[in-house]
């Protein structure tokens, strides 16, 4: 039999497809809510028996986070016990079910239609079970990729994951407007209001059109959670489980024979101790993991991301070339084009001069923002535009590569878990207190909350960039089992 010397770079893209999926309905799960929020909002707000306030439907709107901590936290234990594999077939079936159970929470023990107490409460119960599939994927994902991918386009590789979970809120952003069609979101004047008197264009909306924004999800879901059965598990897991020749053929498949060898020897080398503690190999590597993850959210990215429609319908632009949704969408294009920037140059530039030019220029952004906000329209566009440019080739995708491949495997599974539970606990803080910050007033009338915003976001990005120019060890061309010596080796210089 001739032995294969190359590998196949078929093989690799093919799985690595997949496994981006797990990204693509992380983003698609996250932005269904913006199209769906406000028909949801009409409905619930007929409850019987109960009040449906402003601060009820915040809670419902982002009860997904509050399952993506519990899913990112539980991820460590998942990907240790279960296998990288196996975890991301749960993450599947989380997302179907929860699309499913998101369209029709009256399912069995509710009546149809008939909005109560009980069927928020059930509603929550899926949108949080969906928000569990969202954190275990969106820590699992990439390092399933950092583990099967070659270390020179390792960083390229799971900068496709960030693509698709910006390429997924793009496409649910078209799947609602289409869903939607020649229907009306519901008006202000029709909150609160018994369906029968609702505008006639929005009854539809409001009775069934936010049911099939949260089904459309089971589509992509059920076709990630089918395919993923025939990937394989990670060569990194199956060393330390002890199945040598299965991860020998696969790295065989992926790299070559005579290369999967030495790569084998060196996964053994660093699996010698399987148990090691979270801080064996210093206080500063779990430190630069959780950091990493703070400030991608502390930027405030999702406040845009989340809220852009508000944002722009707050300029009050007169005669403005694009509704506030097409802004939205303009962002999202702009976005998949950034995301491609840093996929195509990661791997020749370096993790850190992207991180460090993406935080310079989110902070010329943030704070161009603040400086012209309610003064000059179109220049505002332009330094929201450039402030999410910077941060699609930056940190949207580099942070995710770094948590992917900057820790040693023996510890891999529980520190992405904390890094990645760090990320959701900001994105959950930024989102949270985004709207109360901008909406700040010193006196009537006046936009100090929205410079104030932009400004401290600013700030942030230039405390981002001093972080990664003296702390973030550039990892292009690396191993992951490098990681293990880079690591020991800074510890013992403390």
């Amino acid at each position: 039999m001739t032995k294969n010397e190359n590998g196949s770079k078929g093989y690799l893209i093919s799985i690595v497809m997949v496994a981006v999926l797990g990204g693509l309905l992380f983003g698609y799960d996250t932005a269904v809510i913006s199209g769906a929020e406000k028909g949801l909002q009409a409905f619930f707000m007929n409850a019987e028996g109960f009040t449906y306030t402003d601060g009820w439907h915040g809670f419902t709107s982002s009860t997904a986070l509050i399952g993506c901590i519990i899913g990112s936290a539980i991820s460590g234990l998942c990907a240790t016990r279960l296998g990288r594999k196996k975890s991301l077939i749960v993450a599947g079936l989380l997302f179907f079910v929860s699309a499913l159970g998101s369209m029709e929470p009256e399912f069995i023990f509710f009546e149809h239609g008939k909005p109560t107490e009980g069927l928020i409460y059930m509603f929550n119960f899926y949108r949080v079970i969906g928000g569990i599939g969202v954190g275990l994927a969106s820590a699992i994902c990439p390092m399933y990729i950092g583990e099967v991918a070659p270390s020179n386009i390792r960083g390229m590789l799971v900068s496709w994951n960030q693509f698709a979970i910006i390429f997924g809120q793009l496409v649910v952003y078209f799947v609602n407007f289409y869903i939607l069609g020649d229907h009306i979101q519901p008006l202000v004047e029709d909150m609160g209001k018994h369906f029968a008197d609702i505008t006639p264009n929005a009854q539809w909306t409001v009775e069934t059109g936010w049911r099939y924004m949260f089904g459309s999800e089971a589509v992509p879901a059920g076709l990630f959670a089918l395919l993923i059965c025939f990937v394989p598990e990670t060569p990194r897991y199956l060393v330390s489980v002890g199945q040598d020749q299965k991860a020998l053929g696969i790295l065989s498949k992926i790299n070559g024979s005579s290369r999967a060898a030495r790569i084998l020897q060196d996964i053994r080398d660093t699996m010698v101790v399987k148990t090691e503690k979270l801080m064996t190999y210093g206080f500063i590597c779990i430190f630069v993991g959780i950091m990493l993850s703070v400030f991608q959210q502390a930027v405030g990215i999702n406040a845009v991301l989340y809220f852009g429609p508000r944002i722009f319908e707050e300029m009050g632009m007169e005669d403005p070339m694009l509704t506030p949704m097409q802004y939205q969408i303009l962002m999202g294009v702009v976005n998949i084009l950034f995301t491609l920037v840093a996929i195509f140059t990661v791997e020749k530039l370096g993790r850190k001069p992207l991180l460090i030019c993406g935080s310079l220029g989110m902070a010329i952004g943030a704070i161009g923002a603040a400086a012209t906000f309610g003064h000059n329209e179109l220049l505002t566009v332009i330094f929201i535009l450039l402030y999410t440019a910077s941060f699609m080739f930056s940190w949207g995708p580099i942070t995710w590569v770094l948590i992917a491949e900057i820790f040693p495997n023996t510890i891999r599974g529980g520190a992405v878990a904390i890094a990645v539970a760090f990320q959701w606990i900001f994105n959950f803080i930024v989102s949270s207190t985004f709207i109360p910050m901008f909406n700040m007033h010193l006196s009537e009338g006046d936009d100090f909350g929205h410079w104030f915003t932009y400004g401290l976001y600013g700030i942030i990005c230039l405390l981002a960039a001093l972080f990664v120019w003296k702390l973030v060890p550039e990892t292009k061309g690396k191993t992951l089992e490098d990681m293990t010596a880079m690591w020991r080796n800074r510890n013992k210089k403390q």
